[in-house]
């Protein structure tokens, strides 16, 4: 079993566009079963949209615009990257929260590639590993993971490969802490995190006051006025997860 830590860049913006982000940049670092490194992906992406950086990418991640400008199209480095992950006979992503697998699917389908190699390979969330670790439920980078751990951070924030580079760092020193249980595929998603921090907070003040709702009586006095409910699907995975909160509830209380 090889790990592949990936790392992507991708060009985010601070200003609201129907036009799609677009991964810029993919970094990976190949681990055997020992965790010694035996390789290394890096390779910039032409965006079809907003080709020309903005000033916040260029200051986050301080790619260099010329270098985009004869960066090869996503078509060609994808097809590069999954050469390159098919070396290992067997392998499992390592993902520094779920943004990084979600960017690339998001690419493959807009690229009208077939997405089945992407949703089958099975990845591990590392943040999420360390968070149950350290036993924390809040967010951390992984530059204050590397602090936390004693570890000296090396290259640049932001830019994929030196980000891999650090995530493996993080990998190897809490490995035999990890529970691969966790391992997962990917699953589109239709709410998202601040839609499903509501509905965990809503379920503690109702057990504080110990009036638990059920699910039609909970829509209507906590979501609909709140969220966007038009969509089925977003509908339907957010009562699965009002379910499964209300167990973590109940079960705490027992």
């Amino acid at each position: 079993m090889d790990y592949i830590i990936l790392d992507i860049e991708f060009n985010g913006r601070k200003f609201a566009s129907d036009l799609p982000m677009e991964v810029i940049e993919i970094g990976a670092v190949r681990l055997n079963s020992s965790l010694i490194q035996t390789d290394e992906f890096s390779s910039l992406i032409k965006p079809v949209y907003f080709s020309k950086l903005n000033g916040f990418i260029k200051k986050k991640t301080g790619i260099p615009q010329e270098e985009i400008d004869i960066a090869d199209g996503f078509r060609k480095v994808i097809g590069d990257f999954t050469d390159w992950l098919n070396r290992s006979e067997e392998f499992l992503l390592v993902t520094w929260g779920g943004e990084d697998l979600k960017r690339i699917v998001f690419d493959i389908r807009m690229h009208k590639l077939d997405d089945a190699y992407w949703l089958a390979a099975p990845y591990f969330d590392l943040l999420k590993g360390f968070l149950r670790y350290k036993k924390v439920t809040n967010d951390v980078s992984v530059e204050a993971a590397l602090l936390d751990l004693n570890i000296s951070a090396e290259g640049s924030a932001h830019r994929a490969l030196d980000d891999a580079r650090m995530t493996s760092e993080v990998f190897r020193a809490v490995f035999n802490e990890l529970d691969f249980e966790y391992n997962q595929h990917y699953k589109d998603q239709f709410s998202n995190s601040k839609e499903r921090r509501l509905i965990k907070n809503a379920i503690r003040t109702m057990t504080v006051q110990k009036k638990l709702l059920e699910w039609e009586l909970f829509v209507e006095s906590y979501l609909a006025s709140k969220v966007d409910l038009a969509d089925e699907r977003k509908l339907a995975e957010l009562r699965d997860y009002y379910s499964s909160e209300i167990v973590k509830a109940r079960s705490s209380k027992a």
